[in-house]
Protein backbone atom coordinates (compact mmCIF):
# COMPACT_ATOMS: atom_id res chain seq x y z
CA UNK A 1 0.00 0.00 0.00
CA UNK A 2 1.12 3.55 -0.41
CA UNK A 3 2.50 5.54 2.45
CA UNK A 4 0.03 7.25 4.41
CA UNK A 5 2.49 8.87 6.54
CA UNK A 6 6.14 9.24 5.94
CA UNK A 7 8.94 11.36 7.32
CA UNK A 8 10.01 14.35 4.81
CA UNK A 9 13.15 14.13 3.92
CA UNK A 10 15.60 16.15 5.33
CA UNK A 11 14.01 16.58 8.77
CA UNK A 12 15.63 17.29 11.77
CA UNK A 13 16.06 14.43 14.13
CA UNK A 14 13.99 15.27 17.09
CA UNK A 15 15.91 13.30 19.62
CA UNK A 16 16.27 9.39 20.47
CA UNK A 17 12.46 8.36 20.05
CA UNK A 18 11.42 4.60 18.60
CA UNK A 19 11.87 3.09 15.20
CA UNK A 20 8.38 3.38 14.58
CA UNK A 21 7.09 6.59 12.75
CA UNK A 22 3.54 7.18 11.11
CA UNK A 23 4.11 6.15 7.67
CA UNK A 24 5.26 2.71 9.37
CA UNK A 25 1.98 2.64 11.31
CA UNK A 26 -0.30 2.71 8.35
CA UNK A 27 2.17 1.05 6.15
CA UNK A 28 1.53 -1.67 8.02
CA UNK A 29 -1.96 -1.41 8.08
CA UNK A 30 -4.11 -4.58 6.26
CA UNK A 31 -6.60 -2.06 4.87
CA UNK A 32 -6.01 1.86 4.78
CA UNK A 33 -9.15 2.65 6.76
CA UNK A 34 -8.74 4.87 10.04
CA UNK A 35 -11.48 4.95 12.20
CA UNK A 36 -12.45 8.89 13.33
CA UNK A 37 -12.25 9.72 17.01
CA UNK A 38 -15.66 10.70 17.89
CA UNK A 39 -16.46 11.99 21.31
CA UNK A 40 -19.08 12.13 23.26
CA UNK A 41 -19.05 8.48 23.68
CA UNK A 42 -19.38 6.74 20.24
CA UNK A 43 -15.59 5.70 19.93
CA UNK A 44 -15.65 3.26 22.45
CA UNK A 45 -12.29 0.64 22.74
CA UNK A 46 -14.33 -1.91 21.96
CA UNK A 47 -14.88 0.06 18.39
CA UNK A 48 -11.53 1.03 18.23
CA UNK A 49 -9.86 -2.65 18.83
CA UNK A 50 -12.71 -4.24 16.18
CA UNK A 51 -11.44 -1.55 13.98
CA UNK A 52 -7.92 -2.87 14.61
CA UNK A 53 -8.20 -6.35 14.64
CA UNK A 54 -9.55 -5.85 11.13
CA UNK A 55 -6.69 -4.05 9.50
CA UNK A 56 -7.30 -0.66 10.20
CA UNK A 57 -6.18 2.09 13.23
CA UNK A 58 -9.03 3.18 15.78
CA UNK A 59 -8.77 6.14 17.57
CA UNK A 60 -9.73 6.74 20.67
CA UNK A 61 -11.97 10.47 21.40
CA UNK A 62 -10.45 11.92 24.86
CA UNK A 63 -12.66 14.95 24.10
CA UNK A 64 -15.00 15.43 27.32
CA UNK A 65 -13.21 12.70 29.05
CA UNK A 66 -11.73 12.88 32.69
CA UNK A 67 -7.89 12.09 32.19
CA UNK A 68 -9.31 9.29 34.53
CA UNK A 69 -11.48 7.98 31.73
CA UNK A 70 -9.06 8.36 29.42
CA UNK A 71 -6.39 6.44 31.27
CA UNK A 72 -8.93 3.75 31.58
CA UNK A 73 -10.25 3.55 28.26
CA UNK A 74 -6.60 3.07 27.23
CA UNK A 75 -6.02 0.21 29.45
CA UNK A 76 -9.35 -1.14 28.17
CA UNK A 77 -7.83 -1.19 24.32
CA UNK A 78 -4.51 -2.96 25.65
CA UNK A 79 -6.35 -5.41 27.62
CA UNK A 80 -8.75 -6.49 24.51
CA UNK A 81 -5.82 -6.37 21.83
CA UNK A 82 -2.42 -5.74 20.77
CA UNK A 83 -3.17 -3.35 18.02
CA UNK A 84 -1.81 -0.16 17.40
CA UNK A 85 -3.88 2.76 18.04
CA UNK A 86 -4.31 6.52 18.78
CA UNK A 87 -5.81 9.22 21.00
CA UNK A 88 -7.11 12.15 20.12
CA UNK A 89 -7.06 15.58 21.97
CA UNK A 90 -8.96 19.35 21.69
CA UNK A 91 -6.78 21.94 21.80
CA UNK A 92 -8.09 24.73 23.80
CA UNK A 93 -9.39 28.08 22.02
CA UNK A 94 -9.97 31.35 24.21
CA UNK A 95 -12.91 32.14 26.30
CA UNK A 96 -15.85 33.99 24.22
CA UNK A 97 -17.02 36.91 26.13
CA UNK A 98 -20.41 36.47 24.50
CA UNK A 99 -23.36 37.49 26.18
CA UNK A 100 -25.58 34.30 26.05
CA UNK A 101 -28.62 35.55 28.59
CA UNK A 102 -30.90 35.68 25.32
CA UNK A 103 -29.69 32.36 24.05
CA UNK A 104 -30.17 30.59 27.21
CA UNK A 105 -33.70 31.27 27.57
CA UNK A 106 -34.08 29.56 23.77
CA UNK A 107 -32.23 26.75 25.50
CA UNK A 108 -34.52 26.81 28.47
CA UNK A 109 -37.63 26.52 25.96
CA UNK A 110 -35.96 23.27 24.18
CA UNK A 111 -35.76 21.78 27.72
CA UNK A 112 -39.50 22.83 29.53
CA UNK A 113 -40.70 19.52 27.24
CA UNK A 114 -38.22 17.02 28.55
CA UNK A 115 -38.27 19.10 31.96
CA UNK A 116 -34.36 20.13 32.46
CA UNK A 117 -33.12 23.63 32.73
CA UNK A 118 -30.37 24.54 31.03
CA UNK A 119 -26.80 24.67 32.27
CA UNK A 120 -24.38 26.78 33.43
CA UNK A 121 -22.27 28.46 30.46
CA UNK A 122 -18.42 28.45 31.35
CA UNK A 123 -15.41 27.91 29.36
CA UNK A 124 -13.02 25.05 30.11
CA UNK A 125 -9.79 23.58 28.31
CA UNK A 126 -10.87 20.19 28.85
CA UNK A 127 -8.47 19.43 30.82
CA UNK A 128 -5.75 19.74 28.02
CA UNK A 129 -2.72 19.76 30.16
CA UNK A 130 -3.49 16.59 32.16
CA UNK A 131 -4.38 14.64 29.20
CA UNK A 132 -1.02 15.67 27.18
CA UNK A 133 0.84 14.77 30.83
CA UNK A 134 -0.54 11.15 30.68
CA UNK A 135 -0.04 10.48 27.30
CA UNK A 136 3.82 11.36 27.83
CA UNK A 137 3.31 9.13 30.52
CA UNK A 138 1.53 5.98 28.42
CA UNK A 139 2.50 6.50 25.24
CA UNK A 140 0.29 5.92 22.16
CA UNK A 141 1.33 4.94 18.95
CA UNK A 142 -0.31 8.23 16.94
CA UNK A 143 -1.47 11.53 19.02
CA UNK A 144 -3.91 13.31 17.05
CA UNK A 145 -5.01 17.25 17.94
CA UNK A 146 -8.22 18.94 16.47
CA UNK A 147 -9.31 22.51 16.82
CA UNK A 148 -5.46 23.78 16.81
CA UNK A 149 -2.12 23.02 16.52
CA UNK A 150 -0.57 21.91 19.70
CA UNK A 151 2.84 24.13 20.97
CA UNK A 152 5.80 22.87 19.06
CA UNK A 153 7.19 22.27 22.17
CA UNK A 154 4.70 19.58 22.88
CA UNK A 155 4.80 18.31 19.46
CA UNK A 156 8.64 17.42 19.94
CA UNK A 157 7.50 15.78 23.82
CA UNK A 158 5.28 13.68 22.48
CA UNK A 159 7.86 12.38 19.29
CA UNK A 160 10.50 11.52 22.25
CA UNK A 161 8.55 9.13 23.99
CA UNK A 162 7.11 7.44 21.11
CA UNK A 163 4.28 8.71 19.67
CA UNK A 164 3.90 10.08 16.18
CA UNK A 165 1.51 13.25 15.57
CA UNK A 166 -0.97 14.05 13.65
CA UNK A 167 -2.87 17.46 13.42
CA UNK A 168 -6.74 18.06 11.86
CA UNK A 169 -6.71 20.60 9.61
CA UNK A 170 -9.74 22.33 7.09
CA UNK A 171 -7.30 24.28 5.17
CA UNK A 172 -4.11 24.91 3.40
CA UNK A 173 -3.23 27.71 5.96
CA UNK A 174 -4.28 25.80 9.00
CA UNK A 175 -1.52 22.97 7.07
CA UNK A 176 1.42 25.14 6.78
CA UNK A 177 0.98 26.12 10.30
CA UNK A 178 0.97 22.19 11.51
CA UNK A 179 3.88 21.66 9.46
CA UNK A 180 5.76 24.66 11.20
CA UNK A 181 5.15 23.34 14.28
CA UNK A 182 6.56 19.54 13.62
CA UNK A 183 3.70 17.10 13.31
CA UNK A 184 4.30 13.93 11.47
CA UNK A 185 0.76 14.17 9.35
CA UNK A 186 -2.29 15.91 8.68
CA UNK A 187 -5.91 14.91 8.39
CA UNK A 188 -7.59 16.82 6.19
CA UNK A 189 -10.85 17.53 7.19
CA UNK A 190 -13.15 18.25 4.03
CA UNK A 191 -17.02 20.29 4.42
CA UNK A 192 -18.81 16.83 3.99
CA UNK A 193 -17.54 15.30 7.41
CA UNK A 194 -19.99 15.07 10.61
CA UNK A 195 -19.35 16.57 14.01
CA UNK A 196 -17.32 19.66 14.61
CA UNK A 197 -15.74 21.44 11.89
CA UNK A 198 -11.33 21.46 12.82
CA UNK A 199 -11.17 24.75 12.26
CA UNK A 200 -8.25 26.42 14.46
CA UNK A 201 -10.43 29.71 14.40
CA UNK A 202 -14.19 29.95 14.22
CA UNK A 203 -14.86 33.29 12.18
CA UNK A 204 -18.38 33.27 13.70
CA UNK A 205 -19.52 34.32 10.53
CA UNK A 206 -20.58 31.76 8.29
CA UNK A 207 -22.25 27.97 10.00
CA UNK A 208 -19.01 26.11 8.25
CA UNK A 209 -17.10 28.85 10.82
CA UNK A 210 -14.05 29.13 7.82
CA UNK A 211 -13.38 27.92 4.57
CA UNK A 212 -15.57 25.09 3.03
CA UNK A 213 -13.18 23.15 0.82
CA UNK A 214 -14.50 20.07 -0.33
CA UNK A 215 -12.46 16.76 1.15
CA UNK A 216 -10.58 16.31 -3.10
CA UNK A 217 -10.23 19.89 -3.54
CA UNK A 218 -8.39 19.89 -0.03
CA UNK A 219 -6.44 16.59 -0.73
CA UNK A 220 -4.68 18.41 -3.31
CA UNK A 221 -4.20 22.06 -2.20
CA UNK A 222 -2.61 20.37 0.48
CA UNK A 223 -0.20 17.88 -1.52
CA UNK A 224 0.78 20.34 -3.64
CA UNK A 225 2.23 22.41 -0.84
CA UNK A 226 3.96 19.32 1.49
CA UNK A 227 5.28 15.86 1.12
CA UNK A 228 3.73 14.69 4.27
CA UNK A 229 1.52 12.15 4.98
CA UNK A 230 -2.35 12.84 4.37
CA UNK A 231 -5.23 11.13 6.00
CA UNK A 232 -8.92 12.33 4.24
CA UNK A 233 -11.85 12.52 6.36
CA UNK A 234 -15.15 14.00 4.94
CA UNK A 235 -18.03 12.01 3.88
CA UNK A 236 -16.38 8.55 3.22
CA UNK A 237 -19.48 5.86 3.00
CA UNK A 238 -17.79 2.64 0.92
CA UNK A 239 -14.56 1.46 -0.83
CA UNK A 240 -15.55 3.84 -3.70
CA UNK A 241 -15.06 6.91 -1.80
CA UNK A 242 -11.89 5.44 -0.04
CA UNK A 243 -10.12 4.68 -3.75
CA UNK A 244 -11.09 8.50 -4.66
CA UNK A 245 -9.26 9.71 -1.87
CA UNK A 246 -6.51 7.60 -2.39
CA UNK A 247 -5.96 8.51 -6.11
CA UNK A 248 -6.07 12.03 -5.13
CA UNK A 249 -3.08 11.67 -3.01
CA UNK A 250 -3.75 10.57 0.53
CA UNK A 251 -2.92 7.32 2.18
CA UNK A 252 -5.24 6.81 3.80
CA UNK A 253 -8.98 7.57 4.44
CA UNK A 254 -10.97 8.53 7.89
CA UNK A 255 -14.48 7.27 8.48
CA UNK A 256 -16.69 8.39 11.41
CA UNK A 257 -20.75 8.37 10.09
CA UNK A 258 -19.99 4.89 8.39
CA UNK A 259 -19.21 3.31 11.46
CA UNK A 260 -22.12 4.78 13.85
CA UNK A 261 -24.60 1.75 13.79
CA UNK A 262 -21.96 -0.67 14.58
CA UNK A 263 -22.81 -2.66 17.56
CA UNK A 264 -19.44 -1.93 18.93
CA UNK A 265 -20.02 2.19 18.61
CA UNK A 266 -21.30 3.60 21.81
CA UNK A 267 -23.79 5.41 19.90
CA UNK A 268 -26.98 6.50 21.59
CA UNK A 269 -30.49 4.55 20.31
CA UNK A 270 -32.20 7.57 19.49
CA UNK A 271 -29.33 8.59 17.00
CA UNK A 272 -29.46 5.23 15.72
CA UNK A 273 -32.25 5.22 14.93
CA UNK A 274 -32.19 8.72 13.35
CA UNK A 275 -29.63 7.69 10.69
CA UNK A 276 -32.65 5.39 8.92
CA UNK A 277 -35.07 8.76 8.98
CA UNK A 278 -33.15 10.00 5.88
CA UNK A 279 -33.13 13.25 7.80
CA UNK A 280 -30.55 15.27 5.92
CA UNK A 281 -27.51 17.06 7.46
CA UNK A 282 -26.72 20.46 8.35
CA UNK A 283 -24.36 22.86 9.74
CA UNK A 284 -24.93 24.50 12.92
CA UNK A 285 -23.46 26.51 16.22
CA UNK A 286 -26.98 25.46 18.26
CA UNK A 287 -25.37 22.94 20.52
CA UNK A 288 -21.81 23.85 21.29
CA UNK A 289 -21.32 26.93 20.23
CA UNK A 290 -18.71 25.32 17.46
CA UNK A 291 -19.61 24.89 14.25
CA UNK A 292 -20.65 20.91 13.37
CA UNK A 293 -22.61 19.08 11.09
CA UNK A 294 -25.46 17.00 11.88
CA UNK A 295 -29.19 15.46 11.44
CA UNK A 296 -31.49 18.04 11.28
CA UNK A 297 -33.82 18.21 14.08
CA UNK A 298 -35.99 20.57 15.91
CA UNK A 299 -33.75 21.64 18.24
CA UNK A 300 -31.11 22.45 15.36
CA UNK A 301 -34.01 24.35 12.66
CA UNK A 302 -35.17 26.64 16.04
CA UNK A 303 -31.39 27.81 17.67
CA UNK A 304 -29.14 27.49 14.77
CA UNK A 305 -29.64 31.41 13.58
CA UNK A 306 -29.27 32.71 17.29
CA UNK A 307 -26.21 30.70 18.23
CA UNK A 308 -23.15 32.66 18.42
CA UNK A 309 -19.39 31.14 18.59
CA UNK A 310 -19.51 30.38 22.27
CA UNK A 311 -17.25 27.21 22.78
CA UNK A 312 -17.41 25.44 24.90
CA UNK A 313 -19.89 27.46 26.24
CA UNK A 314 -22.50 26.72 24.63
CA UNK A 315 -21.90 23.28 24.97
CA UNK A 316 -21.94 23.35 29.00
CA UNK A 317 -24.90 25.37 28.72
CA UNK A 318 -27.21 22.73 26.21
CA UNK A 319 -25.44 19.97 27.71
CA UNK A 320 -28.47 18.95 30.59
CA UNK A 321 -30.80 19.12 27.92
CA UNK A 322 -29.15 17.07 25.13
CA UNK A 323 -28.16 14.40 27.75
CA UNK A 324 -31.96 13.85 28.67
CA UNK A 325 -32.65 14.16 25.22
CA UNK A 326 -30.32 11.11 24.26
CA UNK A 327 -32.03 8.97 27.84
CA UNK A 328 -35.45 9.97 26.58
CA UNK A 329 -34.70 8.29 22.89
CA UNK A 330 -36.19 12.08 21.77
CA UNK A 331 -34.15 12.58 18.23
CA UNK A 332 -35.53 16.09 18.05
CA UNK A 333 -33.39 17.61 20.96
CA UNK A 334 -29.51 15.69 20.53
CA UNK A 335 -26.90 16.82 18.59
CA UNK A 336 -26.59 13.63 16.29
CA UNK A 337 -23.40 13.92 14.48
CA UNK A 338 -23.04 13.06 11.14
CA UNK A 339 -21.65 13.87 7.40
CA UNK A 340 -22.85 13.90 4.27
CA UNK A 341 -24.01 9.81 2.85
CA UNK A 342 -25.57 9.01 6.31
CA UNK A 343 -28.15 7.70 4.43
CA UNK A 344 -25.91 5.17 3.71
CA UNK A 345 -25.02 3.54 6.59
CA UNK A 346 -25.27 0.23 7.93
CA UNK A 347 -25.96 -1.77 10.49
CA UNK A 348 -22.99 -4.40 10.67
CA UNK A 349 -19.94 -5.06 13.12
CA UNK A 350 -16.85 -2.94 12.37
CA UNK A 351 -15.06 -5.25 11.27
CA UNK A 352 -17.11 -6.50 8.54
CA UNK A 353 -17.31 -2.88 7.42
CA UNK A 354 -13.79 -2.78 7.18
CA UNK A 355 -13.47 -5.73 5.37
CA UNK A 356 -16.06 -4.88 2.51
CA UNK A 357 -14.75 -1.81 2.04
CA UNK A 358 -11.06 -3.11 1.93
CA UNK A 359 -12.45 -5.52 -0.27
CA UNK A 360 -14.21 -3.11 -2.80
CA UNK A 361 -10.20 -1.26 -3.16
CA UNK A 362 -8.93 -4.74 -4.26
CA UNK A 363 -6.88 -4.46 -0.21
CA UNK A 364 -8.93 -6.42 2.39
CA UNK A 365 -7.57 -8.01 5.18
Amino acid sequence: MSSVLRVSSGRTSLGPRTATTVADVVNELRVPIVAAPMAGGVSTPELVVAVGEAGGLGFLAAGYLSPDRVKTEIHRVRSLSRCRFGVNLFVPGEPSGADLSAFRELVADQGRPLGVAPGEPRWDDDDYRAKLALLLAEPVPVVSFTFGVPAAQDVRRLQRVGSQVVVTVTSPDEARQAVAAGTDGLCLQGIEAGGHRAVFVDDGRSEAGGPTHPLLDLIGLVRAQTTLPLIAAGGLTDGRALREVLAAGAGAGQFGTAFLRSPEAGTKTAHRSALTQRRGTALTRAFTGRPARGLVNEMMTELTAHAPAAYPEIHHLTAPVRAAAGAAEDPERMSAWAGLGADETRELPAAELVAAWGAEIGRSA
